[in-house]
């Protein structure tokens, strides 16, 4: 039995490796009789490999395409180049990233050592631009997207803004990407709440085994429920402005969940913030329309200051091109 298990995966092997195989080209590589290549042919086929015969004295098999995804085997090389990809597909924001960590935590599962080593030898050896986020530990997020698929709690250290850690124990339910960041949002059974987590501040735990049923998210879409908590939860300073323009249009302006209320036709009130003021009315002004600051006084004074900038960079420009200066230029050449 043993030798047969031996034989059908040297067979599978080798239908995956060339696209077509006469009967008697299978049978010297396997050594065995082209009766025994049938037969083996058979027992695929009852497994769930679609493998194709062509009638004839050439005749022979080729694996073809079936209705389900059945095992594949990959050698040494193969196995290190598809978890290295499932990686960098996992951090590229193509919408597949779940799914690809899913596929990469299975895959480690079973990487033997000696290859497990060479995955980790490319991780270390690349580097990233800087500014373009914090470094993906794929361990972590392998973790946790298996935590996720299986339904199981899961335990892990936790480093919040101001640097102090933290254990948490949840009940994981979607990993979202923002940009270079990837957010996990989960039911945080000490809390008896939702909560959000960035991924690269999370150290999990050993797994706990335990089993949970999914929760119903609090929001139709988890996407917009984890960028409204974050934005919402790091805003420094917070602002009301009332904008002269439709709040459709202001919507379709504003990439992130924010507070939208509408006044009339051609008018809205817009509850929004940032970390400085500053940037957010340098921000602000981009959507070229009319605003007035109803509550906030940091986003005034910082509409002040850059209305002093503008006014003042104007005045420069104005120096440079006036006709005195023009007749200066005029004289000296």
């Amino acid at each position: 039995m043993v030798e047969t298990s031996a034989r059908l995966l040297e067979l599978l092997s080798l239908l995956q490796l060339k696209r077509d195989w006469t009967s008697s080209e299978l049978a010297d590589r396997l050594d065995v009789s082209t009766r025994t290549v049938r037969a083996d042919v058979g027992k695929l086929r009852s497994l769930g490999y679609p493998v194709d015969a062509r009638p004839g004295v050439g005749g022979g098999y080729r694996l073809a395409a079936g209705t389900a995804m059945p095992p594949l085997l990959l050698d040494d090389d193969e196995a290190v180049a598809v978890a290295v990809g499932l990686g960098a597909v996992a951090t590229q924001g193509f919408g597949v990233e779940e799914t690809s960590l899913t596929a990469l935590a299975k895959l480690e599962q079973v990487l033997p050592s000696r290859l497990r080593r060479r995955v980790e030898a490319v991780s270390e050896a690349t580097s990233a631009v800087p500014g373009a986020g914090p470094p993906l530990d794929l361990s972590v997020l392998g973790a946790v997207a298996a935590a996720i698929r299986g339904h199981e709690r899961l335990r892990f250290g936790y480093t919040k803004p101001g640097g102090s850690t933290e254990d948490r124990h949840t009940e994981p339910q979607r990993l979202v990407t923002w940009g270079p960041l990837r957010y996990l949002l989960a039911w945080d059974l000490d809390r008896d709440d939702w909560r959000v987590f960035r991924v690269d501040r999370m150290v999990p735990r050993p797994p706990t085994g335990a089993r949970f049923r999914p929760r119903v998210l609090p929001e139709d879409s988890a996407v917009e429920y984890v960028v409204r908590r974050v934005t919402k939860g790091s805003w420094t300073y917070r602002a009301r402005v009332l904008v002269r323009a439709p709040a459709a249009e202001i919507t379709a302006k504003i990439l992130i969940p924010v507070d939208v209320e509408v006044v009339d036709a051609s008018t809205c009130r817009v509850e929004l913030g940032a970390d400085d003021p500053d940037r957010l009315a340098l921000w602000l002004t981009q959507l070229d329309v009319d605003i007035e600051v109803i509550e906030g006084d940091e986003l005034a004074a910082a509409f002040e200051r850059l209305a002093t900038r503008l006014r003042r960079a104007a005045s420069g420009a104005q120096l440079l091109c006036g006709p005195d200066a023009l007749r200066t230029r005029t004289t000296s050449s």
